[in-house]
């Protein structure tokens, strides 16, 4: 990214892609592919919360040891990643709420707790939470541990908010109304952008739960009883179609002042 004229700071690359309207695009798709793939695992192959969970905390393991190692921003290893969080998020927030009988309530508590502690963690370390900001290693792994809590934080939320009432519709309209209110302060106020990117990144992932579940569950819960596998693949490859036609950059930051000429 070129440095403006008149400035003494250089700019450079993140390893996420630039905050555009693509990226929410496909952030939401990914979610919702999180709730129909966690559920394939742990519901429609019988493997359980516990083993699903295990499963894909493996995957997000190896996939953010590899996108840390990676030397730049690449597209479909960060989108990977992101799913493998997505998918991870919904299985542990299943076995919390529903094996430890935490109770929907409780678990998004917890977890609110949890990445609040780790913003809190990632601000006090770096001075700043941005996401322009993510370039090292130090700063990767306080970004991914965020949004995975986040991710984790915003299945349990999805599933009370369908549950207490409005259904899988309603839920999805209840997150589409925030959605837009945040939309809204960010054209027309002076709130922080960064406390409203991560607003915007917490709500999007429940509003992909209870897509998701609209997507799967029976037509007598409220659901289009579409089977969990199909729904998956359809998600995957408007990622995929999106990822590949969606302009993908990277974004930047103000680094080190620049050596004189």
């Amino acid at each position: 990214m070129p440095r403006p004229a008149g400035s003494d700071c250089v700019f450079t690359a993140s390893k996420v892609p630039a905050v555009t309207l693509g990226f929410w695009i496909i952030k939401i798709a990914a979610t919702t592919l999180g709730e129909t793939g966690g559920d394939t695992v742990t519901m429609t192959m019988n493997l359980g919360y516990l083993v699903g969970s295990a499963i894909f905390l493996s995957a997000l393991a190896v996939l953010v040891v590899v996108q840390i190692r990676a030397n730049g921003f690449h597209p479909f290893l960060y989108w990977g990643t992101m799913v493998a969080s997505t998918t991870a998020g919904t299985t542990m927030a299943d076995f919390a709420d529903r094996s430890l009988g935490i109770g929907y309530a409780g678990g998004s508590a917890i977890l609110f707790a949890c990445v609040m502690a780790s913003l809190g963690l990632w601000y006090w370390s770096q001075g700043s939470v941005s996401v322009q900001t993510v370039n090292t290693p130090k700063v990767e792994s306080f970004y991914w541990a965020t949004i995975t809590f986040s991710q984790t934080l915003g299945t349990a939320l999805g599933d009370w908010v369908a549950d207490a009432g409005p259904g899988y519709e309603g839920g999805a309209m209840i997150f589409v109304g925030a959605l837009t209110a945040v939309a809204v302060l960010y054209f027309w106020s002076g709130v922080s952008r960064v406390l409203l990117f991560w607003a915007a990144f917490v709500l999007t992932r429940p509003l992909g739960a209870t897509v998701g579940d609209f997507f799967d569950k029976p037509l007598a819960q409220g659901g289009l009883n579409v089977s969990r596998p199909l729904a998956s693949a359809m998600i995957a490859t408007f990622i995929v179609a999106c990822i590949l036609f969606l302009p993908q950059r990277a974004g930047g930051h103000p680094g080190r002042p620049a050596k004189p000429n």
